[in-house]
């Protein structure tokens, strides 16, 4: 059995989102979600607006954190407390390592938001994103590459901030997730993998969809 997570998911608490979080909540088990991961810009608010964990309909929310450093986005989950804006990469990862948190570089090739390359040189980047639903489809697959040239593990989110972007690229896991614990030692268990969902309704993910194979 395999469970859907969108991993990259902005409220309106990130300025730059219209997505309110009573509609995420609403919305994503209709999209065949299992679990969505609310990561505003560089902001742990969400947690005064949601509880983590299972909710009534059996959806489990993560509040995580896109964290901007100096050398590109890294999404955060896990951290006990925000983490400082636009700090070199690597004194953010050496933070979120000892905090037993987990970073995943977001949308690693995008234009203008490019992650430094040298931190995947140096082993420093465990997790990217190989699936952004915000992407175009070179940047997704420039991303790909870090898989076999670092043997960087890559995950799926929507980086969703309009109700119609939420869902449409996520996280395929092997295991339940009931928490954010347990998000954490799904993603360390490297047992997953980044794919457009079938149930977000649009045609052309329907059709991405069936390209999954080219990613096993």
């Amino acid at each position: 059995m395999s469970f859907l997570f969108d991993l990259h998911v902005h409220s309106q608490i990130s300025a730059c989102s219209t997505l309110p979080i009573r509609d995420i909540l609403k919305r994503s088990r209709s999209l065949g979600l299992h679990g969505v991961c609310i990561t505003d810009h560089n902001s742990l608010q969400a947690r005064n607006h949601v509880r983590e964990g299972i909710q009534d309909d059996g959806l489990c929310v993560v509040i995580g954190q896109e964290c901007s450093t100096q050398e590109g986005h890294f999404l955060v989950f896990g951290a006990a407390k925000k983490l400082p804006s636009f700090m070199p990469a690597r004194d953010m990862l050496r933070m979120v390592q000892d905090m037993g948190a987990v970073a995943v570089a977001a949308h690693p090739f995008r234009v203008m938001q490019e992650i430094d390359e040298r931190l995947a040189e140096a082993g420093l980047i465990e997790y990217a994103e190989g699936i952004n639903g915000g992407n175009t489809s070179q940047e997704n697959a420039m991303a790909k590459a870090w898989q076999q040239k670092y043997q960087v593990h890559l995950t799926g989110g929507s980086d969703a901030h309009h109700l119609s972007d939420l869902g449409r690229a996520v996280t395929r896991f092997f295991e339940p997730i009931h928490s954010v614990d347990e998000l954490i030692k799904a993603l360390n268990s490297k047992r997953f993998e980044p794919c457009y969902n079938p149930f977000s309704g649009s045609y052309r993910h329907w059709l991405e969809a069936l390209r999954l194979l080219s990613w096993r």
